[in-house]
């Protein structure tokens, strides 16, 4: 779609009190306990608005200076920092991973060989999320690193959009190796500049005086969930105020300025924003289909361009979003996972149109139509399961015969113990009682409590025989998008 000229823009100050309104109404529906919102024009910052408790128990609100995880949107700033070191010339993101990671290796040996930079930054690179590698937080950069030639690509390099943590991870391990600095410290280098305060583990989010308690729903009940580490910070990690959001919006908007500085040359801003790679369609009229460049999701609405990331996990939902082309952007920080993930997008859509003088399009009614049509199927999920359960079935040997310990080289270790008639199953730090479900398969509980509900609702445990007749083998649907993920027993362990 080609640009069209900008017509001059409306002012964010002439519909603020609405504005108010309809942020009080989305937190009224989606039962968001806090949130905050920041708006950006010409490009100085218009609005802020703090709504809400960071802490339901303790009483406390939302301010300025409450720091939320930012989660996925982390991805923008790692873009954005190897774009520094490609203006510095230190960095080639059309080069190969391994020339900046020489131990670098795949499943796949010729996507090893290929894989590029920008490949990672686009999720190009033919591996799926394997989300259970960087999830439950309990593995290093290095052993990740180190699991990646163990885990199934589920596409050809550069053949489709696959997003993937992992190649973020990997992305900030090139940022290490050419700056000669841990990511944190590196990231930290620019937003010192831009007076940005952010933290990149959980453990500092933790200990800061003012931090957002995270929320989870389930169904229509909002509830505390855990504040779950997460190893991958340049994919997720991070966190920040809605006070410096602000300043990473005016930069961004500003093409690589900042406070009359340049940070960054504005051909590089444009070339993070660039769409590179197919992601898909969203299903509204409004917005075309939607593209990924490095760092940034991209489309149109309404004949305007407008460049994003969102980020979303158990109990936080974070969005920025920008019209570049009108220097008009707006952040959304919420301590309230909010189904569907792009509900925000109410708030900043309402924004766009309002700064671009149209007739607002009613997205809070579609997307609440989304989330009731969710709490709904939810709730009758539940009720399901309750007036049918599981069948009671017994498995084809002893429950003594599956206990052990079983192993992937790049998942890791398995474990099953068998008590009092009852099998029990741990992976790296979580655990669970196991119930049977046919034959050789048992799976997990109807609603898991490791860690804060993230494992699948009763995933299944699939037990194999070896030659002997014993059991030797038990793959668990961990990675949707491969086969399922098989560890093999440790030889010569009793319990």
């Amino acid at each position: 779609m080609a640009s069209e000229p900008v017509a001059c823009s409306q002012s964010v100050a002439a519909f603020i009190p609405e504005f108010e309104h309809l942020v009080v109404e989305v937190m009224k529906e989606w039962k968001v306990p806090g949130l905050a919102v920041a708006i950006v024009q010409d490009p100085e910052v218009a609005f802020v608005g703090t709504y809400g408790l960071r802490d339901i128990a303790a009483g406390l609100n939302v301010t300025t200076d409450t720091q939320f995880q930012i989660m996925s949107v982390s991805k923008s700033f790692a873009a954005t920092g190897l774009a520094l070191l490609v203006d510095e010339r230190r960095m080639d993101w059309k080069k190969p991973v391994r020339e900046y990671i020489p131990e670098f290796r795949l499943y796949d040996t010729v996507a090893s060989d290929r894989v590029t930079v920008r490949d990672l930054l686009c999720h190009h690179s033919g591996l799926p999320r394997h989300d259970w590698i960087w999830l439950p937080g309990d593995l290093s950069p290095a052993q990740m690193l180190a699991a990646l030639p163990y885990l199934e690509p589920s596409a050809d390099i550069r053949s489709a959009f696959q997003y993937s943590n992992l190649g973020y991870l990997i992305a900030s391990v090139v940022a290490e190796r050419v700056s000669g600095r841990n990511w944190a410290d590196f990231t930290r280098s620019l937003t010192d500049k831009l007076d940005m305060k952010v933290t990149f583990t959980v453990e500092e989010l933790a200990a800061a005086t003012d931090a957002a308690v995270p929320y989870g729903m389930m169904g229509d009940t909002c509830q505390r969930t855990k504040l779950w580490p997460i190893s991958v910070p340049a994919a997720g990690g991070m966190s920040t105020s809605i006070t410096s959001f602000a300043n990473w919006l005016r930069f961004h908007l500003g093409q690589g300025a900042f406070e009359g500085q340049r940070l960054l040359s504005s051909g590089l801003i444009q070339e993070l924003q660039k769409p590179r790679v197919h992601v898909g369609a969203t299903g509204f009229a409004e917005y075309s289909d939607v593209h990924f460049g490095f760092g940034f999701r991209s489309h149109w609405y309404r004949g305007e361009r407008v460049v994003w990331h969102g980020g979303g996990f158990t109990g936080t939902n974070a969005l920025m979003m920008m019209l570049p082309d009108r220097g008009v952007g707006v952040a959304v920080l919420a301590n309230n996972g909010m189904t569907p993930i792009l509900a925000p997008h109410i708030l900043a859509n309402y924004v766009f149109d309002r700064v671009c003088g149209k007739e607002p399009v009613p997205c809070f009614g579609r997307f609440r139509e989304q989330r009731r049509k969710f709490v709904t199927q939810y709730e009758a999920w539940l009720r399901a399961g309750k007036a049918a359960p599981t069948p009671a079935t017994e498995p084809h040997r002893n429950l003594a015969d599956y206990a052990g310990n079983y192993e992937h080289p790049g998942y890791g270790r398995m474990t099953i113990t068998h008590a009092e008639g009852k099998l029990h199953w741990a992976f790296r730090g979580m655990s669970e009682p196991l119930a049977h479900r046919n034959s050789d398969t048992f799976e997990l509980p109807e609603a898991p409590e490791s860690p804060g509900g993230l494992m699948p609702s009763r995933l299944s445990l699939s037990f194999s025989t070896g030659e002997d007749g014993n059991i030797a083998s038990v793959a668990v649907p961990l990675e949707p998008q491969v086969k399922d993920i098989v560890f093999t027993r440790v030889a010569a362990e009793h319990f």
